[in-house]
């Protein structure tokens, strides 16, 4: 009885510190499988048995829970709406919201204030590719206003676009995304004399011109933008920025747009992929 004894233990002891391989003879880690083909299959991750699984063709991400055991993450756990505003700027007609005409080529000027000043941000706790999507409003018009509507014919471009600032929107801008790359592949002027860079993104707009007896349209207008950009983790306020060009300047006078008059929608996705 106690040979048999000395046995059982003998046995448990090598059981409980040894290494195990499947297709393998050198096991290198406590469970090594080797082989160039998948070669695992957990049944209670497929898609009969768990309503997370995305189903055929398409992947789903298997995560490690507090307890080790390995499970299927649902679609919130690496995409999610973390921002979405139907009226993000202050609706007003004021220096915060102008942009005065330049020649060609002349850069953009941040524009707007959001309305909910300091405390409208948003946080990634974790790498991203962040989507932005916008549909930004603005007037056009010498002093923008009814009375006093463009009759030139000359070619306008309103442009507009998005960039970030850490923090809140007094934060230092971002100009590098998570790699340490430019964004957009090289930081753009966001103020008339170029004492703030940043990497501007969605970037869209479109021509406007008048010549029919100061009759044409003035206000309502709008542009809208997507794009995407890799972010670390940490806090940010998306902002605009835009430019009135146009080739000649001469003879027009005071020429002004305001940006952000009206309802101004703006949303921000995040895919995590870490």
């Amino acid at each position: 009885m106690k040979k048999i004894t000395y046995i059982y233990i003998a046995l448990s002891a090598f059981a409980a510190n040894s290494q195990v391989g499947i297709k393998t003879y050198t096991p290198e880690e406590e469970l090594h499988i080797a082989g160039t083909d998948s070669n695992i299959r957990i049944e209670g991750l497929g898609q009969f048995y768990n309503p997370n699984n995305l189903g055929t063709g398409l992947t789903t991400k298997v995560y490690a829970d507090a307890n080790g055991d390995l499970v299927l993450g649902t679609l919130q756990d690496n995409v999610d709406v973390i921002f979405d505003s139907e009226n993000y700027l202050e609706d007003v007609q004021n220096p915060t919201s102008l942009i005065n005409q330049t020649g060609e080529g002349s850069g953009f000027s941040e524009v707007g204030i959001p309305i909910g000043g300091t405390a409208t941000s948003f946080i990634l706790t974790q790498p991203a590719i962040v989507e932005v999507n916008y549909s930004v409003s603005w007037n056009i018009g010498k002093n923008a206003t009814d009375r006093s509507r463009l009759d030139d014919y000359r070619a306008r471009i309103i442009q507009t676009g998005i960039y970030f600032r850490q923090g809140n929107y007094l934060g230092p801008t971002v100009i590098t995304d998570y790699y340490g790359n430019p964004i957009n592949g090289i930081p753009l002027c966001i103020t008339s004399t170029c004492s703030e860079q940043a990497g501007v993104i969605a970037i869209n707009g479109q021509f406007y011109n008048n010549n029919y007896l100061k009759e044409g349209e003035w206000k309502n207008f709008r542009n809208t933008a997507s794009d995407y950009v890799i972010l670390g983790p940490g806090t940010y306020t998306p902002m605009f920025v835009a430019q009135l060009a146009v080739r000649d300047t001469s003879g027009t006078g005071a020429v002004k747009m305001y940006v952000g008059v009206g309802a101004d929608e703006l949303q921000i996705i995040a895919y995590y992929f870490n």
